[in-house]
């Protein structure tokens, strides 16, 4: 019986350890206050110069049908098929610039994972309404 306590207790500490480092919300939304000069996001959010980002996760590229802001590149990759998940927008956000060339946006990107994960992990909790998941 004490064995079977001690896996589990293991394997619930291999669980947190596993959420904990694929973001934390709280301080996303920390670091995402860089983001809000130009992105909005949640409840009645809307476009500024660049996309609200509610449900941006799972959602196809240069989508948004009332921005009409969006560089050719980034619609010809929404077109072509790219739907933003955690490892696109991980890309994306660490060199915005690299991922695609002549964007009009003027962030450079974040330089530590820990924080590209957080704000993943912030965005991620937006459905397309702007609601909490």
């Amino acid at each position: 019986m004490m064995k079977q306590v001690v896996v589990a207790a293991l394997f619930l500490l291999g669980a947190t350890a596993g959420a904990q480092a694929d973001g934390d919300p709280v301080a996303g939304e920390k670091v995402f206050a860089q983001c809000k000069a130009c992105h909005n996001i949640g409840e009645g959010a809307t476009n500024k110069i660049g996309p609200e980002l509610n449900g941006v996760i799972g959602r196809k590229a240069g989508s948004i049908e009332t921005f009409k802001m969006y560089g050719e590149n980034l619609k010809k990759m929404g077109a072509d098929g790219l739907v933003w998940d955690a490892e696109k927008l991980t890309k994306y956000l660490h060199n915005p610039r690299e991922f695609n060339p002549g964007t009009k946006m003027s962030f450079v990107g974040l330089k530590k994972d820990e924080d590209v994960a957080n704000v993943i992990a912030y965005l991620s909790q937006f459905d397309a309404d702007g609601k909490k998941k």
